[in-house]
């Protein structure tokens, strides 16, 4: 029963960490909230509904931090979407201009 408070207390204190490093957001923060409420349950007694609270609480901290870490590299995806397009315009540019060189030196060639 102790290692078991022990190791709910640890995730309680990680899990808060891990996400807040990932993400803000509101149903985080609920998650992280739910976490600590069933961490609060367990220090008062009521053992099983802590621990049932606080494995739940885990569960969706876990779950709507990565919502919102895949929504996070979805926004940054699109930032850098208009620069690699623009680099393939340059790029695209560049290979137009080395063919029309190559075709004008030959046609200055045999002239």
């Amino acid at each position: 029963m102790k290692f078991l408070l022990v190791v709910l207390s640890v995730l309680t204190l990680i899990a808060p960490a891990i996400v807040a490093s990932a993400a803000d957001d509101s149903k985080v923060k609920a998650a992280t909230n739910q976490v600590e409420t069933g961490a609060k349950k367990i220090g008062d007694g009521q053992v099983g509904t802590g621990v049932e609270q606080t494995a739940k609480g885990i569960g969706n901290t876990i779950a709507e931090g990565a919502k919102y870490t895949g929504d996070k590299f979805k926004e940054s995806g699109k930032a850098a979407e208009p620069e690699a397009k623009s680099s393939w315009g340059s790029f695209k540019d560049s290979a137009n201009s080395f063919g029309h060189s190559v075709k004008n030196f030959f046609t200055r060639l045999f002239q």
